[in-house]
């Protein structure tokens, strides 16, 4: 029995699917196929097929199949290795809708250099793997998970796979929402500086919108290191006072739009810094 697994992802790969009921028809597979197609809407009489089961009624299908065909879903390898199965592993690919990128080609590719399944890259190739993989000994699995992530976040950050315009796209809302804040910024300096001075000016319309800012992140979920988001703005808090307190003989108002832009893009220069370093690690 050859037993065919999609995993939970919540998006169509009846490409798939289409290629091993054209190999049933064309007679080059002769064994019973059972699929476990998941969120994949897919009819035949080729094959049985059910969307989801548990997790132990799986695992009997994979101790008692011989061929073990899946997507590139870690879960599904390292089940199929758990009881040492030939594994053919085919990945969703963007292009097709099949995920959100192509991540799955790179999960492929490290198991495939290991020695532990069979990547099924041309799917006009499928028969020709079945037979390759009746003869296939994978290797025994040693978990190697720092390694593994390591790579994958590598292929997927500095490999591009989040394409420049996602980028651009993530930086241009750090922008908008700094813009946003520096507005707000600037109108409660206008308004502390009709009474007070310009260092009372200063601290209540940074400390406002810093604490604004902070709760709005919070709010929608982005979390930062408190301890890196202070310093940031203590290091902005003293930039500000300095130069407006050394710059007195210039129009107070004009001269804090001007700091305030600049403010602006320091930050999301220190953000963009402070995310890459943190996917470093």
């Amino acid at each position: 029995m050859i037993l065919v697994t999609l995993g939970t992802q919540d998006k169509d790969f009846s490409r798939l699917l289409k290629e091993i009921d054209k190999q049933i028809q064309e007679k080059k597979i002769k064994e019973k196929v059972i699929v476990q197609a998941g969120y994949t809407k897919y009819e035949s009489d080729n094959m049985e097929l059910f969307d989801l089961i548990s997790p132990d009624e799986l695992e009997s299908l994979v101790k008692k199949c011989s061929v073990l065909i899946t997507h590139g879903g870690v879960g599904s390898i390292l089940l199929g290795l758990k009881y040492q199965k030939p594994i053919i592993a085919a990945a969703r690919l963007k292009k097709y809708g099949e995920h959100t990128n192509d991540h799955q080609k790179q999960i492929i590719k490290e198991f495939e250099k290991d020695g532990y399944l069979l990547a099924l890259k041309d799917f006009n190739c499928l028969d020709k793997l079945l037979v390759k993989a009746k003869q296939f000994k994978p290797k025994q699995y040693k978990s190697n998970t720092n390694h593994f992530i390591k790579n994958i976040d590598t292929y997927i950050e500095e490999d591009n796979h989040i394409s420049w315009f996602n980028r651009y796209l993530s930086l241009t809302k750090n922008g908008y929402r700094g813009v946003l804040f520096s507005l707000l910024n600037l109108f409660l300096f206008y308004v502390c500086y009709q009474n007070l001075s310009i260092g009372s000016s200063i601290l209540i319309s940074f400390f406002a919108t810093t604490i604004l800012s902070f709760l709005f992140h919070k709010m929608i979920s982005i979390s930062y290191n408190f301890k890196n988001y202070t310093m940031i703005n203590l290091f902005l808090l003293l930039f500000d006072g300095s130069l407006l307190f050394f710059s007195s003989n210039y129009p107070i108002v004009y001269l804090k739009i001007i700091i305030n832009v600049f403010s602006v893009i320091f930050s999301i220069l220190i953000i963009s810094y402070v995310l890459k370093k943190k996917r470093g690690h």
